[in-house]
């Protein structure tokens, strides 16, 4: 079995666009969404104005842009568990992941 390689540097710069731009036109109440790599993963952070940080989310690349793994952070493991979208599945798109997390964790718009 191979392993799935980190994602290219444009799906890395074209996910941080894409939960920024979605972010600012649907959540209200984030400043802006910070993303960072490793490996396969892509660990996702919300800024609230006020300038505290929110863990929220990890996304595991699987070869696609548009079709992440989702895990949310769960503050009491201090770490990440593999969740199911609302969709019913285990990835999605990017937005899925973001307004499944952020509508956990913030109040929805």
């Amino acid at each position: 079995m191979t392993a799935m390689p980190a994602p290219p540097e444009s799906t890395k710069t074209s996910l941080q666009q894409r939960l920024n731009d979605h972010a600012d036109a649907h959540w209200p109440a984030l400043a802006n969404i910070d993303v960072r790599f490793r490996g396969t993963f892509a660990y996702i952070d919300a800024h609230l104005p006020d300038g505290e940080t929110l863990p929220l989310m990890r996304l595991r690349y699987g070869g696609s842009a548009n079709r992440w793994g989702f895990a949310l952070y769960l503050a009491s493991k201090d770490g990440y568990r593999d969740q199911f979208l609302p969709t019913g599945l285990t990835a999605g798109t990017p937005e899925e992941a973001l307004d499944c997390a952020a509508g956990l964790y913030l109040d929805n718009p």
